[in-house]
């Protein structure tokens, strides 16, 4: 059973490799997130305006949406292995692979760094929208890299640690139990008038389950940026863009420089090894908000980092699955 759970998580993941998320496909995030939007519409209806209602109606959110999408996926997942250990195996290899977001995160970036390399800013402008929730319209060329790589450097926790670590230890509804915390913290866990007080609970929820994936996807992105710099300096010589030793020294420096306790974990590693300046003010909904910068200008943002930022998300992510091989080659 553990080796057969241990393939189906190799399994998703190397699904998510080939397929991603097929745009013609059905995507279960989709279901929680109109799951979430309905019960929004309701909740408010249940309960008074104010801090109070609000606070209570927003608890009752990550309530009902964690029973349903555990009760959903629970009873999947169980039936499977109930039928048989290799229905179970099949069941959980399509759970974690239709929760993984390597590929699509990959895709969708690279899609900026496309517009740039054919030196049209606008589509790299319109591809770097569908990915950041700040606003865009006003984005210089650099503001507009900057957000494509933070973005990466982001996610690589949220949309490839935390899942598979959630896999790997609580199975296919683990993971989709965070990828449904994961949705609820990027449809209201906002800081605005809307959702300050609805959106407290779910926000909360999601810096408590990312804040452990967030710490070991910062230490994998420094071993990552040792091992893109080795190849780097090996293949090509001089100018290595990568820097492990800046990956450590930033992060010690700027690992809390970001109102959540999580995201600038991943981002100070990867502008250190990169060696240039993330973050800093942005626009959300038509108003700026004044954020900390992240990292040292030793070198200015380039688009070509967005790649260089793929690579060390990429270079993470398989550092992060050699335990798993191991365990499964060494699992009687």
């Amino acid at each position: 059973m553990i080796r057969l759970h241990l393939l189906a998580v190799l399994t998703g993941c190397f699904l998510d490799f080939c397929l991603g998320d097929p745009r013609w496909l059905w995507h279960p995030v989709c279901g929680i997130g109109n799951l979430i939007s309905r019960l929004e519409k309701i909740l408010r209806k249940w309960f008074p305006k104010g801090e109070k209602g609000e606070l209570a109606a927003g608890r009752w959110l990550v309530v009902f949406v964690l029973l349903l999408t555990g009760i959903i996926s629970g009873t999947v997942m169980a039936v499977g292995w109930i039928i048989s250990p290799y229905a179970g195996f099949l069941v959980e290899s399509l759970m974690c692979g239709q929760m993984m977001a390597w590929r699509s995160l990959r895709m969708e970036s690279m899609k900026v760094f496309h517009g740039f390399e054919k030196n049209d800013v606008e589509e790299a402008r319109q591809a770097v929208s569908m990915i950041v929730g700040r606003d865009t319209q006003s984005l210089t060329d650099t503001g507009i890299a900057k957000a494509a790589i933070e973005t990466v450097a982001e996610n690589t926790s949220d949309g490839i640690i935390a899942p598979l670590l959630s896999m790997i230890f609580f199975g296919g509804m683990g993971i989709y139990l965070y990828k449904a915390v994961n949705t609820m913290d990027s449809m209201v866990g906002y800081k605005n008038d809307r959702y300050l007080w609805f959106g407290r609970a779910a926000a909360r929820l999601d810096d408590l389950c990312n804040f452990i994936p967030a710490r070991i996807s910062a230490g994998l992105m420094i071993l990552a940026g040792y091992v893109c710099q080795f190849f780097y300096g090996f293949t090509k010589g001089s100018q290595n863009p990568y820097s492990g030793a800046m990956g450590i020294k930033i992060f010690q420096r700027d690992h809390f420089n970001h109102k959540s306790p999580n995201s600038a974990q991943t981002e100070a590693v990867c502008a250190g090894v990169l060696q240039i300046q993330l973050a800093g003010d942005a626009f959300y909904f038509g108003k700026r908000y004044e954020k900390p910068t992240i990292g040292d200008p030793v070198r200015p943002v380039a688009y070509e980092d967005i790649r260089r930022a793929n690579t060390l998300m990429s270079v993470t992510y398989i550092l992060a699955l050699i335990p798993v091989v191991i365990l499964f080659f060494f699992t009687a």
